[in-house]
């Protein structure tokens, strides 16, 4: 059974991608939707699993570890197995159906698939190599999504991800090449009982961390992210802002709280201070733009700043903040990449000056933008608020104020470029202003971005049953 249950999430898409290869595009749209339904029911096993022993594991082809190679899922894989399975099923949706599905291609949805199944197996996998091989099949799949447009910006975007992105697995995999030259396993667990103190485990982790900072678009290592984000279709925007990155920081965090308990105290206020310079920079750069979709890029940025505090506050609270900032930001930026493309698909543009009238035009997509921002200020009672309330109760109780005026200053800077575009959005338009010159996207990509958006909402009084199954990293205080 925990065989199935961990294979499922994987193994779905992968034959979702070889069904869309064999099949016309609209055959591959379809092949694509009965995924994105087929995944979440698949979850329930591995759901009802997990709570009920706290985690599963299972050795591919009966070989063990440090022979094999193990697939093991806990409380915080689980939760963003889920997170995955209902960001895609909204995007996917959203790129099916409707004006705007002609882009997506043949060549579309095999990658869309391999994209999915390389998400969910980085969160299954226990082992250093497997864990390369899933990015790399999930960074393939998303320079190809970004490039699907074929214009010269979303070229030009997906070669920056492209060079950037395998600079990062070379860092990435010649850590690993260490780790497992120090310890003679690649398991990584067993890795992190074996690796010890010493110059070796230090450059190891050191390595392994500045290629997923780069794949995570940790400030200053962000350049590639912006143009990527801005380029590319609205849903491939909404899964690359609202997953893609996550996979990365995942491993970020598996890497430093379990295969190495705790993160020595420079080398924590080190990536902690990298999250503030994020906030920091990402919003007042958020604050600079001019067009719809740079300013959500840029918005993401500094929102990725906030996952990096915990590495500076290793306890309890902090811990709960941070997962719950992976989940309801992943949730509202998708919602808000996915309501900023049925704009931009309705006004034929996304420069500010199309923006007011959009209340008028198109009241849900502006709705679903609007609750999507009240997640990303924090303000109550969005799943938002819960982050910044337990990442601050742990900067207060310890004392650390560079993080408490962080938090504060994110909130106001996000409260000031979200309050702009939506005060132009509810603004009259000018009376010599040509009509808009797009197309109305469909009745499903408006409804996706909203269900998404109140999602984001919900996780403010969901709470309780998803810190239910996360266990707290070993040696993290109260």
């Amino acid at each position: 059974m925990a065989a199935d249950a961990l294979l499922a999430p994987v193994f779905l898409p992968l034959a979702g991608a070889i069904v869309a290869v064999l099949m016309p595009a609209r055959g591959g749209r379809v092949a694509a939707l009965v995924v994105a339904l087929l995944v979440p029911l698949a979850l329930w096993p591995l759901s009802r699993l997990v709570s009920e022993t706290g985690g599963a594991g299972v050795a591919v082809a009966g070989l063990a570890a440090p022979l094999g190679i193990e697939l093991y899922a806990d409380g915080l894989s689980l939760l963003l197995l889920w997170l995955v399975a209902l960001v895609m099923l909204a995007a996917t949706a959203h790129a099916a159906v409707g004006p705007g599905s002609e882009r997506a291609s043949r060549a579309f949805w095999p990658a869309w698939m391999i994209l999915y199944a390389g998400l969910n197996a980085v969160l299954v996998s226990a082992d250093l190599f497997n864990l390369y091989v899933s990015l790399e099949l999930l960074t393939l799949a998303a320079v190809a999504l970004v490039a699907s447009r074929g214009e010269t910006g979303a070229l030009r975007g997906a070669m920056r991800y492209l060079l950037v992105a395998m600079l990062a697995s070379l860092v990435y995999l010649l850590g690993v090449a260490l780790v497992y030259a120090a310890t003679g396993t690649l398991d990584l667990r067993l890795a992190g009982l074996r690796l010890g103190e010493g110059g070796v485990a230090t450059a190891a982790l050191a390595l392994m961390t500045l290629g997923l900072l780069l794949k995570s678009a940790i400030f200053p290592l962000h350049g590639w992210l912006p143009p990527a984000h801005a380029s590319a279709p609205g849903p491939v925007s909404a899964v690359l802002s609202g997953l893609v990155v996550k996979a990365s920081l995942y491993l970020l965090y598996r890497l430093w709280f379990e295969m190495r308990p705790l993160p020595p105290a420079l080398a924590g206020t080190l990536l902690a201070v990298l999250g503030l310079c994020a906030v920091l920079y990402g919003s007042l750069l958020a604050l600079a733009q001019r067009r719809l979709k740079q300013l959500v890029a840029y918005s993401t940025v500094a929102q990725l700043g906030y996952a990096m505090l915990v590495f500076a506050l290793p306890v309890a609270a902090a811990w709960q903040g941070t997962v719950l900032h992976l989940l309801s930001h992943g949730l509202a930026k998708a919602a808000m990449f996915l309501a900023a493309a049925n704009l931009i698909l309705r006004h034929g543009g996304d420069h500010f000056g199309h923006l007011p009238g959009s209340d008028a035009r198109m009241p849900v997509s502006v709705f679903a933008f609007g609750l999507a921002g009240v997640s990303l200020m924090g303000l109550p009672p969005s799943g938002g608020f819960l982050v910044k309330w337990q990442l601050l109760v742990a900067a207060w109780e310890h004392q650390a104020w560079p993080w408490v005026v962080t938090l504060l200053l994110g909130s106001l800077f996000a409260a000031a470029y979200l309050f702009r575009v939506l005060a132009l959005m509810f603004s009259q338009p000018r009376p010599d202003r040509p009509a808009p010159s797009g197309v109305k996207p469909s009745v499903v990509a408006e409804y996706a971005a909203l269900v998404l958006a109140l999602l984001a909402i919900a996780m403010g009084f969901a709470s309780a049953p998803v810190l239910a199954v996360l266990r707290v990293p070993l040696g993290m205080g109260p």
